[in-house]
């Protein structure tokens, strides 16, 4: 199974961001990363710049949310077939920053459904609180977000497992504490989905986690805005 490792810049960005792929590639070249796919999911305004910039060195691009309906009166929001309009190939959807708000796993799956829909792979995330962990739910409330955010016979998606407590903070779970949640997330979604790892990754962490079984990826937040740290956690998972 093929590492993914992918970069969100939240609402981050400007437009001479365009020639961050180019200094991606430079440090990491399309040899050195041959058996690692490299996503980059940047504001929506950014999706089609970046994606040229990206195309010609084999680095995906994908949106960070996306509207459940494939259009319509829903001012300011942004539909599945829009983003694969402007180049995307995957969506981040149900982000904590984002559950937080009060997006329920209803919500999750039916954006889920349109990602589908629109033919780009959905990213799925679930992650426990810190309350949750210290009263001994993290495995049954992962288990609960997944079973609610995941479709009947979904076609192929990703799932992130952030655990809430560790995202921007600093904080990471143990390798201990990952295997045991990747393992369990393994038998609820099967042996061909990938299951990424987010929650403070950097360079310094990065070889640690995506050494652990069941971790086929990253998704980094913070440390993909800097191209050294992102090119850096590359060369841990290649």
């Amino acid at each position: 199974m093929r590492t993914l490792i992918t970069g969100n810049w939240k609402m981050n960005g400007e437009q001479a961001w365009t020639i961050k792929p180019a200094g991606f590639d430079k440090m990491v070249p399309i040899q050195a990363r041959k058996h690692v796919d490299i996503l980059l999911c940047p504001p929506f305004p950014y999706i089609r710049e970046l994606f040229v910039a990206s195309a010609s060195r084999n680095i995906a691009i994908g949106g960070q949310d996306c509207h459940a309906s494939e259009q319509g009166a829903h001012t300011g929001e942004v539909s599945a077939e829009m983003l694969a309009d402007c180049g995307a190939d995957y969506v981040i959807i149900g982000h904590s920053e984002r559950r937080a708000g009060g997006e329920t796993d209803a919500d999750v799956q039916a954006k889920a459904k349109a990602a589908f829909r629109a033919g780009l792979t959905p990213i799925i995330c679930v992650g426990e609180t810190l309350e949750q962990r210290e009263a001994g739910e993290a495995l049954s409330e992962v288990e609960s977000q997944i079973s609610g955010s995941i479709p009947d016979q979904a076609d192929s998606f990703v799932v992130a497992y952030e655990p809430v407590w560790a995202i921007g903070t600093g904080k990471v779970a143990s390798i201990a504490d990952i295997k045991d949640m990747h393992a369990h997330i393994r038998e609820l979604v099967g042996a061909e989905t990938r299951i990424l790892y987010g929650g403070s990754v950097k360079p310094g962490n990065a070889a640690d986690i995506l050494a652990t079984d069941n971790v086929n990826g990253a998704l980094i937040g913070g440390a993909s805005l800097n191209m050294a740290d992102f090119a850096a956690i590359t060369r841990a998972a290649s």
